[in-house]
């Protein structure tokens, strides 16, 4: 019996194949390109090149790029590169959190391409499922801020804090241009502020949130912006700091917690006039950073001047409710110098995963997080407590901030935690902060009280729990009813959420289905892998 020799089989550079994932991706092919090129005139790619891309900026050698890789290849690479990476618990806060993307939300939203190649949703026509979503969306912020109007997401909270201050620079009446930062407000969003002040003349004042009152008797402004709960993790009643700033003429901008919103009085209540924040604890996993869904919420007065997009509903010409972006003629590729913002993305799927995280949940849902939330923060401030540790605020939500002593016991306890496998937040020279999420554990308070022992036993998580203080102020604490729509009330089992989000993926378009008639930058066309 005689076997073909090897070499009257195909090349092996042929059947490896490195670049079929490339090709997969990257077109149009090279038969297609020869017939555009012919049509424009051109002999190849290199000479279209130098006739329309000036010399000077041409790059004139070949980038040393590395060899293609198959998927599978890319993929090992990548996979081997991340085990290099420590995991490590963290408590850090400072507006990211760990959240609990629900399975039904992960696998039929975030993973399915009918949703996350969607283009950003100018056409109502091919939009309706999404802008239904958004619609919740938008209900969402407004029950749980108190205000009367929100758009359809912004870019992230430090972004939306920017585009607050000059909302309130637009249609407030003083004439100042000064803006005041609260000194427990979340780091990238003073940065942010900052940036965004400095070309329009804003002089932005950091001042801390207790002499706030004191600084407007001797200082003009014409905004302020609070965190609540701040950074630190303090609950402070924002409502005497909201009747100074009105007193003064100047417009008050709180940057809320939504899940915090949920046991504590709203911004609205309070008497605020714009609340911002990010979504991104709403079921939205952590991603580097972002993206992560903002929002931003004011009184109905100034919702010409809102930045970002509204969705509207009205009744088409059978008498049935449709979907509209609404207002839109503020938006930056119609008003073009007029705009009111340079916002140009709706964050969509980030805002859709938030509202869709509130349907599943409910109020109730939402309400029995929070509850753990604090329950084990306030149960974490009793165990530091018995443990001999002092604590710097009597209030809390979900953080507590921890004094060491000095610069040395500080970072005693930082080294302390990293070794146990947790990252905590370096607040101040001799201070430390832990913030927990819906993702802490029994556990995670065990090892976080193990981190201040210094070899004592360690308190029982039951005996503290029957004796603790929850840190949520008796007149902060909520009483309004939120997320009262049917939409939020109707869809907790999996299958019933199921059929919901495949409903509103029915009456859309995407590239699941087809091509979409207009480009974008935010239809998201990655590859599988990518995702």
């Amino acid at each position: 019996m005689t076997h073909a020799a090897l070499t009257s089989l195909a090349p092996l550079s042929q059947l490896e194949n490195a670049t079929e994932f490339q090709a997969r991706h990257l077109g149009p092919w090279d038969e297609e390109q020869a017939h555009m090129l012919n049509v424009i005139g051109a002999a190849s790619r290199e000479a279209l090149m130098q006739a329309i891309v000036p010399d000077s900026i041409r790059r004139h050698a070949p980038m040393d790029l590395p060899a293609p890789l198959t998927e599978a290849q890319a993929l090992a690479e990548l996979k081997a590169i991340a085990q290099q990476n420590k995991v490590m618990r963290n408590f850090i806060g400072q507006g990211y959190h760990g959240t609990l993307t629900p399975g039904v939300i992960l696998r039929n939203i975030l993973e399915n391409p009918a949703w996350y190649t969607a283009y950003t949703p100018y056409q109502a026509e091919i939009s309706q499922g999404r802008m239904e979503a958004l619609v919740n969306f938008q209900t969402m912020v407004c029950d749980l801020t108190g205000m009367a109007i929100a758009n359809a997401s912004m870019l992230d909270e430090a972004t939306a804090a920017a585009e607050a201050m000059t909302l309130a620079a637009r249609v407030g009446k003083s004439k100042s241009l000064r803006f005041v930062v609260c000194h427990d407000v979340f780091p990238q969003t003073l940065e942010v502020v900052q940036t965004r002040a400095r070309p329009l003349g804003i002089t932005v004042d950091v001042v801390h949130a207790a002499q706030l009152a004191e600084h407007l008797q001797g200082n003009d402004c014409f905004a302020a912006l609070m965190q609540y709960p701040g950074v630190n993790g303090q609950v402070r009643d924002l409502q005497p700091l909201i009747e100074a700033l009105h007193a003064q003429g100047a417009m008050a901008i709180v940057a809320a917690d939504l899940l915090a919103l949920t046991l504590l009085k709203s911004p609205g209540e309070m008497g605020a006039d714009i609340a911002c924040g990010t979504t991104q604890r709403f079921g939205m996993p952590m991603g580097n950073g972002g993206p992560h869904a903002a929002y931003l919420a004011t009184q109905d007065a100034f919702k010409r001047s809102l930045p970002g997009r509204l969705v509207g509903v009205s009744i088409d010409s059978h008498g049935n409710p449709a979907y509209r972006l609404a207002l839109q003629t503020r938006e930056q590729h119609i008003r073009r110098e007029k705009a009111t913002s340079n916002i140009c993305t709706a964050q969509v799927l980030p805002a859709v995963i938030a509202s869709m995280y509130a349907v599943y949940h409910g109020p109730e849902g939402l309400k029995r997080i929070a509850q753990r939330v604090a329950a084990y923060a306030s149960i974490l401030h009793a165990g530091l407590k018995q443990l001999g540790r002092q604590t710097v605020h009597t209030t809390w939500f979900d953080t507590v901030q921890v004094l060491c002593g000095d610069t040395a016991g500080r970072d005693a306890v930082l080294a302390a935690a990293v070794a146990k496998g947790i990252n905590l937040r370096s607040a101040s020279d001799d201070a430390v902060s832990i913030a927990l999420d819906e993702t802490t554990t029994r556990a995670d308070l065990i090892d976080l009280l193990g981190v201040f022992a210094n070899g004592q036993a360690l308190p029982d998580i039951d005996a503290l729990a029957a004796t603790a203080t929850l840190g949520l102020p008796e007149n902060l604490r909520r009483t309004s009813a939120f997320l009262t729509h049917p939409v939020f009330n109707s869809h907790h089992s999996e299958t019933n959420m199921l059929r919901y989000i495949r409903a509103l993926s029915d009456k859309d378009l995407a590239l699941d289905r087809t091509m979409i008639p207009l480009g974008s930058c935010t239809m998201k066309l990655n590859a599988t892998s990518e995702m």
